[in-house]
């Protein structure tokens, strides 16, 4: 390979074309990509990511150095899949950081391929590309050791790709999941109620825009009725059917959990059917008094880096814990992927009875004792992880998860902190 890269040998060894000119010929070496796909040891990221592969039949899997640059790329620029495998096909600089050795008129891969290495790699190994976006930070004197040992932590809200839960939409949906599903598996319902809940879905909402809500709740029983009715008749119908029974399984629960779910009960509920791990948290921000996802712990230097507030680390956290309760178990895993102790730890108010192991390292806002002039400077720049955690929510895709699942949230996490790293190591 033309330039610094050719050092490091490639697992997937690819061959070179004879009959079309390498792309060192066609590109600008002095490319902030390729300064960076320079940079970068891709040989450690593709042994992270080699720990899934094993040999066998079928088609070879796609090469290790393509898939970590697509991640890369996608929560670098904030693209979704189909625009990356897109725009990959027309960018020469895009394929130079991929690996290629010439110019591909048509992409190796397929947007499904990205969701298939994802579920692949899961959290643990896809948290290499962070690591490394430290490591390069590292090596090209970006950030330096003491940055890594004054650290400020915060928590967010990563929100899901769903619509506003009501209790009307949810219903209506659930009789229509479940009346598509009974057609499917061939199971003969005595009414399907799908018109007549649309009907009544629509005027739940016109009522209550014209705040005539005791019409409104009379549709919405209307619904919740027809909704046990249609429940019902599906257990009569499957009853001692064990593969019927485990196709409805899921679809039953939710619509079980829907029905005896009260307006304003405490403790889980459902806020959309097809991501139901989705969690009502409440910030008391002013414009959005609450949100729906799950809680992310970002972790960020106090110092003032050369290369920028790098974020050194990413967690998802379901079942939307306290946020004191979270922070011994994120410094401890930030200290693992850095591998750098941290000695002052920086929170807001909103960690005060917090549960890490050595207490006089952590400074909470306002604090009178135990400062000095340097940890009330530090103390200052604990705010500065705000904008942080507002650039991966506008420009790395942390802002609205499209990925499925518990185990979604943790990837898109953790790509979007590795995509924002990396946006400042391409600056």
């Amino acid at each position: 390979m033309c330039g610094g890269s050719g050092d490091v040998e490639t697992a997937d060894d690819r061959q070179k074309d004879l009959f079309r000119p390498p792309l060192c010929e066609m590109i600008d070496m002095g490319h902030p990509l390729v300064r960076l796909a320079h940079e970068i040891d891709w040989s450690f990221i593709e042994r992270r990511f080699g720990e899934v592969h094993h040999a066998g039949v079928g088609q070879p899997p796609l090469a290790r150095r393509l898939m970590a640059g697509l991640f890369i790329l996608k929560h670098m620029h904030s693209l979704s899949d189909e625009t990356l495998a897109a725009r990959w096909v027309g960018n020469r600089y895009y394929q130079y950081f991929c690996g290629e050795e010439t110019f591909c008129h048509k992409a190796p891969f397929d947007r499904s391929s990205l969701t298939h290495w994802r579920q692949r790699l899961g959290e643990e190994r896809l948290s290499a590309l962070l690591q490394e976006s430290l490591s390069v930070a590292h090596r090209t004197k970006a950030i330096e050791t003491k940055d890594l040992e004054r650290v400020a932590v915060d928590t967010t809200v990563q929100e899901k790709a769903i619509t506003h839960p009501t209790d009307a939409k949810l219903m209506h949906k659930a009789i229509v999941m479940l009346g598509a599903l009974a057609r499917k598996a061939g199971v003969e319902l005595r009414q399907s109620y799908v018109r007549v809940a649309k009907r009544a879905a629509i005027m739940v909402g016109r009522y209550r825009h014209a705040k005539q809500f005791k019409r409104a709740n009379r549709q919405l029983k209307f619904l919740r009725t027809r909704l046990g009715r249609l429940v019902r008749d599906i257990r009569r119908k499957i009853e001692g059917d064990s593969e019927l029974t485990e196709i409805f399984a899921l679809p039953l629960s939710l619509a079980i959990r829907l029905l005896i779910q009260k307006h304003r009960e405490r403790g889980p509920k459902v806020y959309s059917l097809h991501a139901p791990e989705v969690e009502y948290i409440g910030k008391g921000k002013a414009h959005k008094p609450y949100e729906f996802g799950c809680k992310v712990s970002v972790a960020t230097p106090v110092t003032k880096p050369k290369g920028g507030q790098f974020v050194l680390h990413a967690k998802a956290l379901h079942g939307n814990p306290f946020d004191g309760h979270t922070l011994g178990p994120v410094v401890a895993d930030m200290e693992k992927l850095t591998g750098i102790e941290a000695k002052r730890i920086h929170v807001d108010k909103g960690y005060r009875g917090h549960n890490h192991e050595n207490r006089l390292r952590v400074f909470i806002s306002g604090q009178i004792r135990r400062t000095t002039k340097a940890i009330k400077r530090e103390m200052k720049r604990r705010a500065g992880i705000e904008p942080v955690i507002g650039h991966m929510k506008t420009d790395h895709r942390m802002g609205r998860n499209f990925l499925q699942g518990p185990d979604g949230d943790q990837i898109n996490a953790v790509l979007a902190a590795a995509g924002y790293n990396f946006s400042l190591l391409l600056r």
